[in-house]
């Protein structure tokens, strides 16, 4: 986790939380809202993303619901209310601070994160090793099971798997997913496909199934990696 992401409009709080994860030994990406997040994450490889809510343009409940990574994501904000911590826990937010943030807090946050990531690694590996050998498609309710263990899945997100998973190994461009699957053209800002890509995930996460089997080729599109 040494590329960050960090991604705020106040740029007096930006400059504190930069400057401190730099000394402490991070390469550091900005953006002053969602739109510039998302064109940044297309570009660069990015470890973990440190997330406003509070933005013009595309908030941090927006650039969450619209991204197609599965990195982890520590947020902040001004306001510290419970419903805004659970909403962003269930949009995919891992960790929550409430500003002014302490640098040596987040570095700590941020350390916590990679620990608990490498152990979810180690257990995946003993849980489900890779690669998968079978993965059943049940069209009848748009589930799939891998190893007895079981998922539902929406219609769209049924088909996007299934899609990706009968050409697994190849680079599908998101034009191609979002005419085949979607049954539409990809608009130059449309993130409704990288929104069902991100739920796909979180749901095969569930059984034990890593977020990156689902591939996200940047420039590209996606690919099943098996």
């Amino acid at each position: 986790m040494e590329r960050v992401l960090l991604v705020d409009d106040d740029p007096f709080a930006r400059e504190v939380l930069y400057l401190g994860l730099v000394a402490s030994g991070y390469q550091v990406h900005c953006a002053s809202n969602g739109q510039e997040a998302l064109l940044i994450l297309g570009k660069m490889a990015i470890d973990l993303i440190i997330l406003d809510i509070e933005m013009p343009l595309v908030d941090g409940f927006a650039f969450l619901e619209a991204r197609s990574d599965n990195l982890p994501v520590i947020l902040i904000s001004a306001t510290d209310e419970e419903e805004r911590r659970v909403k962003g826990f269930r949009l995919g937010a891992d960790d929550f601070l409430s500003k002014p943030v302490s640098v040596r807090e987040l570095v700590a946050r941020i350390d916590a994160l990679r620990r608990r990531a490498a152990i979810t690694k180690a257990q995946l590996t003993e849980v489900l090793p890779l690669p998968i050998k079978a993965i059943y498609f049940n069209q009848n309710d748009f589930s799939i099971e891998v190893a007895e263990r079981r998922v539902s899945l929406t219609q769209t997100e049924f088909k996007l798997l299934k899609y990706l998973f009968d050409r697994k190994g190849e680079v599908i461009t998101k034009q191609e997913l979002q005419k085949s699957v979607l049954k539409k053209d990809l608009g130059q800002f449309d993130r409704n496909l990288d929104m069902h890509i991100s739920n796909t995930r979180r749901k095969l996460a569930k059984i034990c199934l890593p977020k990156t089997i689902i591939n996200t080729v940047r420039g590209q599109g996606y690919s099943f990696l098996c």
